[in-house]
């Protein structure tokens, strides 16, 4: 692909950043309002409780699954999709309003300014009648200008999007309007030939985010087999499976936390004040560093007296930190060549005894039953709290030898780093359609919008 942005004459042209060789010398996009290219057909009113996934003749696509659940291009054969209860409805449905190949179908509503717009393109029915549902909009081209598949990427490229925000209105919950919608301008190439090119490039990276997505899945599902396997059960003191060197080992031990552990709770808020923070010096140790597990980047930091000052919050290599507030129960192990710093008032420091394996302890505090003891919720409430110290500390846990601890934890190592590869693979792939997301599309500048 070439950079083609730029005329003769030195202006810029509508074309995008990059084009495929075949059309390096085609002529520039055309551009429109949407209102030109589409026009605008009825929907199905019914809420989410009026459908069902059991049976009956007509499917409906709900906004929400737009938003978290359907592929770019509606495939009805990939996806699962509702029932309208045919009992429910008060209307009969006219001929125009099912769904054909080639609808754009958007979400008129969401809380959330990159959520509002979001669309599907139908490209495979497979025979069945479909609508769009509650809080949608479904959009049909007046004349076939653009081929099946192309406008589901289109509608998604950064030029769509920014005109579709800007559009869209309201305070805590984003409305957006076929009129509205109507007006944004929407750039294709003339050529369907282009627009085929483009669509193929884009679905076959879609096609390999999926695969990697179901390796991943596949991944993660393994090792939560696996996590219920190598732990006892609730009110059991072996596991399922035990690796062969030892199966003909005694029970594992019951042993307190406080047991294994050396506590400090982060100090008290009035001690982190941003008033003492510092341009750089010792990082301060946030919720995000336990949940996420990143220690590239810090936002605080404290010059040397007032770390001295706070030492017993300060973490070493192999310390564990705890998120006790927010996203609660998530552990992160200090990794080698760590920043020197502290943690503060929302993390919980755990310095793991030399008897006990770190990596073993750390998945034990990550087992479901155990995260059950570490939060605590008040009866008939919802919120969820870290329960004290005092009370951790006395949280009974089941441990194996020193050596079968060190054999679990490095089978569960190594299946975290393969899930860490896939993980970094797919960000990768991800990556990449967003860069051609951004190159195979005309910029808002270059379209006087």
């Amino acid at each position: 692909m070439e950079d083609k942005t730029m005329a003769l004459d030195g202006k810029r042209t509508l074309v995008p950043k990059r084009r495929f060789p075949e059309f390096r010398d085609a002529k520039e996009w055309t551009k429109k309002p949407m209102g030109e290219v589409y026009s605008y057909k009825g929907n199905n009113s019914l809420s989410r409780d009026k459908l069902n996934y059991a049976s009956g003749s007509i499917k409906n696509i709900h906004y929400g699954d737009i938003h978290t659940k359907f592929s770019t291009l509606f495939d009805i054969t990939k996806e699962t999709v509702p029932y309208v209860n045919a009992s429910e409805s008060q209307k009969p449905f006219k001929a125009e309003n099912y769904c054909i190949e080639g609808d754009m179908v958007f979400a008129d509503a969401s809380e959330d300014l990159d959520d509002i717009g979001k669309s599907i393109e139908i490209v495979n029915l497979n025979g069945q009648r479909v609508v769009s549902g509650l809080h949608t909009i479904l959009a049909r081209q007046t004349v076939a200008r653009l081929v099946v598949g192309f406008a589901g990427y289109l509608f998604k490229s950064p030029t769509i999007r920014k005109q579709i925000r800007k559009e869209s209105q309201g305070a805590k919950v984003l409305g957006l309007s076929g009129g509205r919608l109507a007006q944004i301008t929407i750039p294709f190439p003339s050529d369907k030939a282009e627009q085929r090119k483009i669509a193929d490039c884009l679905a076959s990276i879609d096609d390999l985010i999926t695969l990697e997505v179901r390796k991943l899945d596949s991944l993660k599902k393994h090792e939560k087999g696996l996590m219920q396997q190598l732990f006892p059960a609730v009110g059991q003191t072996l596991p399922e499976l035990r690796f062969p060197e030892f199966r003909g080992e005694s029970e594992w031990d019951e042993k307190k936390f406080g047991q294994l552990c050396h506590f400090v709770r982060g100090p008290f808020g009035g001690a982190l004040k941003k008033d003492i923070f510092v341009k750089d010096g010792y990082a301060v140790y946030e919720q995000s560093h336990a949940i996420y597990s990143d220690f590239n980047s810090f936002r605080y930091f404290i010059a040397e007296e007032k770390y001295k000052e706070l030492k017993r919050f300060s973490v070493r290599p192999g310390d564990i930190i705890m998120s006790c507030s927010g996203t609660m129960g998530k552990f992160s192990v200090i990794p080698e060549r760590a920043k020197d710093g502290v943690i503060n008032q929302a993390l919980l420091k755990l310095t793991v005894n030399k008897e006990y394996h770190l990596g073993f302890v750390k998945l034990t505090l990550e087992l479901p039953l155990n995260q059950e003891k570490l939060l605590s919720q008040s009866a008939g409430g919802a919120i969820k709290n870290v329960v004290g110290v005092s009370e951790m500390k006395e949280i009974e846990l089941c441990l194996p030898s020193y050596e079968e601890q060190q054999k679990i934890a490095m089978c569960l190592s190594n299946l975290d780093g393969l899930i860490t590869a896939q993980t970094q693979k797919l960000a990768a792939l991800r990556s990449l359609k967003k860069g051609l997301m951004q190159q195979l599309f005309p910029v808002l500048s270059e379209m006087g919008v």
